[in-house]
């Protein structure tokens, strides 16, 4: 989502943007000087406020609900039409009606306060600026949508979708052929959940690889993965090998995950029997625990469960990062396994890429 903000020493209204690896910004419109900054500070929160649900319709589309029920989410989604309220901003903004009557979505109503404040700021050419960057914006998440991704799109790069676009999905994979272990171009112009979808795909590639390699189980190759002061990449990682492993797809395996961890996010969690297998598993560390270290009184309201092994703020972002650092693991636990020294540390690493990237290909249609 953008963000606005006033520069007082410029007095301008500013829009800025995530890029994925710094932030952008570009001045909106210059502020008419008689306006004080009490009067015009709520038209940069509601700007921020409108980006913010109208990008949401891009993060949480309807069709990427679940499909069940009257009352299911999808449903509430497609009752709501946030998605189809976007044709509507723009005459909500620039139409004059009482308090937020006649808007059915959290889209029009944004829209809608946004107008308001203009029309009580009373400032022409601020309007016309502030309508032009709104259809800037608009234009942005549709291009988003289409999976392009340049310019204001741009944003998209540090934002968790619950859908994945196919193109994007493409060229991630793509990007990891040409660098198996990473590259920035993974956090700065593809959608992370497609980067890391195709990234789950090629960790798979990797722990089968290092497996080979070591003559160990995979999930002691996953085991070995650098926490680097995350202490749930293990257990996010495991989740999603053994997901693959058993014959499920990458696809499957990574939106379970993220969706789960917005669910989280919204302050909620679906899944009886996985609480329940989180509350267990929880109660068995703490049995343990007191017959290892009695003196510790450790009590069931000592110890804490994850529901998810992701950032919730950030959860795509975040297994992105976790898978890449399970591709280089795997390169680092390979590497360990030769005895030729440093000397053949280039020519290892040529046959490791190679080798994964043949095992990548062997299942690459189970990946698109």
């Amino acid at each position: 989502m953008t963000r606005y903000a006033i520069d007082r020493a410029g007095n301008t209204l500013i829009a800025q943007w995530s890029t994925g690896s710094g932030n952008s910004a570009a001045i909106v419109a210059d502020l008419p000087r008689h306006l004080l900054l009490r009067e015009v500070m709520p038209l940069a929160a509601s700007l921020t406020e409108l980006s913010q649900v109208c990008w949401r319709c891009y993060t949480h589309p309807a069709s990427a609900a679940d499909h069940y029920g009257p009352d299911s989410l999808r449903s509430q989604r497609e009752r709501e039409r946030e998605r189809e309220a976007l044709v509507h901003v723009l005459p909500a903004m620039t139409t004059s009606r009482g308090a937020a009557k006649g808007f059915t979505t959290n889209v029009e109503r944004a829209a809608h306060a946004t107008g308001h404040i203009l029309r009580t700021l009373d400032a022409p050419e601020l309007t016309v600026d502030v309508v032009t960057e709104v259809g800037i914006e608009l234009a942005a998440i549709e291009q988003a949508e289409l999976g392009d991704l340049s310019e204001r799109a741009q944003q998209a790069v540090v934002l968790t979708r619950e859908d994945v676009s196919p193109l994007q999905l493409s060229q991630a994979d793509t990007l990891l052929r040409r660098q198996p272990l990473g590259s920035p171009e993974l956090f700065t112009q593809i959608d992370p959940t497609a980067a890391a979808i195709a990234a789950a795909h090629w960790l798979h590639a990797a722990v089968t690889i290092a497996a080979q390699r070591t003559g160990t189980h995979p999930a002691q190759v996953v085991a070995a993965a650098d926490r680097h002061d995350k202490p749930h990449v293990v257990t996010c990682l495991t989740d999603l090998m053994g997901a693959i492993t058993a014959g499920g797809r990458p696809r499957d395996a990574v939106m379970s995950l993220i969706r789960h961890a917005l669910d989280v996010a919204e302050g909620h969690t679906r899944g009886i029997d996985d609480l329940r297998h989180r509350i267990t598993t929880a109660e068995k560390t703490i049995e343990k625990a007191r017959v290892d270290h009695p003196d510790l009184g450790l009590t069931p309201d000592t110890v804490d469960i994850s529901l998810t092994p992701l950032d919730p703020s950030r959860p795509a972002p975040d297994l992105l990062e976790n898978l890449l650092n399970g591709i280089q693991s795997c390169w680092r636990l390979y590497r360990q396994h030769d005895g030729g020294g440093d000397t053949r540390q280039d020519e290892l690493r040529e046959t490791f890429l190679t080798a994964l990237r043949q095992e990548a290909a062997t299942r690459h249609d189970h990946l698109l």
